[in-house]
């Protein structure tokens, strides 16, 4: 184009013909299970990731990335949208419904000239809905072709990065992308030593078990196993760096590298503590990134993503089609050419969590609803429904929690008599208020809402988190949050019903023995 021509459409507000080819391409990279700080990056030693420590390294390394709902559907529908659970009606919930009348970004970037496509777990498990009487694509076309064979049975057959390079190949000339690579690693099940056996893991290398867990060869071992899968999906997601390489394509591609909430263990997945909602995420964009290598101490929530993408691809909120979006754009954290210790970007000093219905085991499929609030180093929550059971019911096998070896491990303690205290932590109920100093208690075991001395930071927490959600028109704070409850359940409808009348529900993601026995009560095994 000559220059003059372009300095007249440029005066004259007009874009160029090939500033579309200027947008960059968009690499959504998230495993499955994985919370912070899994990954070499951080300094953890019994997990190896070369290739989420090269995103790292050559773009950002956020230490407070966090998912609202730390549970795979509703994670996602935050990520999607750019709201939190709480303004996503049936998506709120696992395993529901998504409303029509929440657009996603990767629909959006769709409409807006981006070539979309996925491989692996996209948003699931649920319905997605329709569109034209065809399922919605909320992350775009399925690649999921090539295939592969695992190091274990425990590991699908996907080959990510084959299905990626299928998307490259396949994708229109110069058009831009947005694709999502969805890991289903490190999700269980796990091949039971395959850490130790295939890894060449020990026991030893873990410096320390989180204080809920026991500290035992067993535990051990699965942790090193959860290890071994993170390993695996990060050597395709290397795979896909290195197809974007050789394409010449690397530094003109945002590359966002995470995880949907926390790992399959007690206490973490499916719960709302540290380890829970705290992600790993490193994100890297040759073109776009100032001071490449820094590492960001700002709050940044799952909800920040869709309007990041929005605006480094041109699009306006306003003509995206999606609902109002809550969360803000990362790119003046890209821009940061003066970054400094411990100075965060306005608006960047609190962040909220919560949940509603994961899975069902209670009676009339009802939720455990939870508000939290991250701030200044603190974690505030509050329980609505404290009475409930909060990773499901005993009789029906603590739903919401994973089955393995360690959750095996503590159950069977428990109906010894044995170590109480723990099973209390990882399935006991909950009191309607919880305050952690994370930086003194990262376990989350000491809880200071009771305590005089933190009386002022818990009612301001409570006051500051309660007016957000009000703002945010959360049905909780107008005394609606019922509804929640009475949204179905699109997998495991009624299973506390069937169960208690003994018509065989199936769970296959719970052991059998983790059921407890009639008669038996778990919060006073010594009877």
């Amino acid at each position: 184009m000559p220059r003059t021509i372009l300095v007249l459409l440029l005066l004259c507000g007009a874009a160029p013909a090939f500033a579309a080819a200027a947008r960059p391409n968009i690499l959504f990279v998230i495993s499955d299970d994985q919370s912070y700080p899994h990954a070499s990056a951080y300094g953890t030693t019994w997990v190896k990731t070369p290739a989420f420590d090269r995103v790292a390294r050559e773009g950002l390394l956020f230490n407070r990335a966090y998912t609202p709902n730390a549970k795979c559907a509703p994670s996602r529908a935050c990520i999607l949208t750019g709201r939190n659970s709480w303004q996503l009606e049936e998506a709120a919930n696992h395993a529901g419904n998504f409303p029509a009348k929440f657009r996603g970004v990767v629909e959006a970037l769709g409409a807006h000239g981006y070539t979309t496509g996925f491989t692996g777990k996209g948003w699931a498990p649920g319905v997605p809905g329709e569109v034209n009487g065809r399922p919605r694509q909320l992350t775009g076309p399925p690649f999921n072709n090539a295939k592969t064979q695992p190091p274990t049975p425990a590991i699908g057959v996907n080959d990510y990065a084959a299905n990626f390079a299928d998307f490259l190949a396949k994708r229109p000339a110069g058009q831009p992308f947005c694709f999502w690579f969805g890991a289903t690693e490190p999700h269980r099940r796990y091949q039971a030593g395959s850490g130790a056996k295939l890894g060449g893991k020990t026991a030893a290398q873990i410096p320390r078990v989180p204080g809920f867990w026991p500290d035992n060869e067993t535990v051990r071992n699965d942790m090193l196993d959860y290890a071994f899968e993170i390993e695996y999906y990060d050597a395709h997601l290397g795979r896909c760096l290195d197809l974007l390489e050789k394409s010449g394509e690397l530094a003109h591609t945002l590359i966002v590298v995470t995880s949907d909430n926390g790992m399959p263990f007690p206490r973490a997945k499916g719960a709302t503590y540290e380890i829970s909602n705290h992600m790993p995420l490193a994100i890297r964009w040759g073109a776009g990134i100032a001071q490449p290598g820094r590492v960001v101490d700002d709050y940044v929530s799952f909800i920040d993503f869709a309007p990041t993408f929005l605006d480094v691809a041109g699009v306006a909120e306003s003509a995206s089609g999606m609902a109002a979006i809550t969360g803000k754009s990362l790119s003046p954290i890209f821009k940061d050419t003066t970054p400094a210790p411990g100075r965060l970007q306005p608006g960047r000093d609190a962040l909220l969590v919560g949940q509603e219905r994961h899975d069902t085991g209670r009676p009339d499929d009802v939720g455990y609803p939870v508000r939290g609030l991250y701030r200044d180093g603190f974690l505030y929550l509050h329980n609505f429904e404290a009475a409930r059971w909060p990773m499901c019911d005993p009789v029906t096998g603590y739903l919401n929690t994973d089955g393995s070896p360690t959750k095996t491990f503590i159950l069977a303690q428990n109906r010894l008599g044995l170590n109480h205290w723990r099973w209390e932590l990882n399935f006991g109920r909950r009191p309607k208020e919880e305050l952690y100093d994370l930086r003194a208690d990262p376990d989350c075991l000491n809880n200071l809402a009771g305590e005089k001395p933190h009386t002022a930071r818990r009612e301001a927490m409570q006051q500051q988190l309660f007016t957000e959600l009000k703002a945010q028109q959360d049905p909780r704070m107008a005394g609606q949050g019922a509804v929640f409850d009475h949204y179905p359940h699109m997998v495991t409808r009624d299973f506390y019903g069937q169960y208690v009348r003994e018509e065989k529900p199936k769970a296959g993601w719970v052991e059998a023995t983790d059921f407890e026995p009639a008669g038996f009560d778990p919060e006073r095994p010594w009877r």
